[in-house]
């Protein structure tokens, strides 16, 4: 199956693995968590308001159909990553701390996912691979780790924002 470019290998339909999952005997496995996923969506959602104004939580769980009590977690990630702000009370709610096209996903993705990396040895904290020093594929990976990186970080949320010009 094939992903905004990149090959899916060995999930079903529907399946629900861990992000970067591996399993014997399947090709990698590149996946955007639902927290991921939902984040962009609660960013390009805000986005879409252009408004002064907090947004309540209830009001972008309403519109994208995502529990109170889930959003909440995510959005407690966004305000501590400084990508949204938040006022309590009468009145409160959420909005962007910046102009969308100030965005990128990479920045988003980067802070609701544990890792972009295709290989859990290019992780940021990932122990030294012995093999490392002969490994013949670790150019590959450090090569799809950065275009992976490149064209997130290429992509705004403003213009995410814009369906009509179709793919970022």
């Amino acid at each position: 199956m094939l992903y905004n470019g990149f090959k899916i290998t060995g999930l079903a339909k529907g399946s629900s693995k861990k992000a970067h999952g591996l399993r014997k005997g399947m090709g990698i496995v590149m996946l955007v968590s639902t927290k991921g996923r939902y984040s962009l969506r609660v960013m390009i959602d805000l986005a879409e308001q252009q408004s002064d104004r907090y947004i309540p939580l209830k009001e972008i769980a309403g519109r994208q159909g995502i529990s109170e009590k889930y959003l909440e977690s995510i959005i407690k990630l966004l305000v501590k990553g400084k990508l949204l702000t938040g006022l309590r009370g009468k009145g409160g709610g959420y909005k962007l701390t910046k102009a969308p096209d100030q965005y990128t996903v990479g920045d988003i993705l980067r802070l609701t996912e544990e890792s972009l990396a295709p290989v859990s040895c290019l992780e940021e904290d990932a122990p030294s691979c012995p093999r490392r020093d002969g490994c013949r594929t670790l150019a590959l990976w450090q090569g799809l780790d950065k275009a992976i990186g490149d064209y997130l970080d290429r992509i705004t949320l403003a213009e995410l924002l814009r369906p009509e010009d179709g793919q970022p």
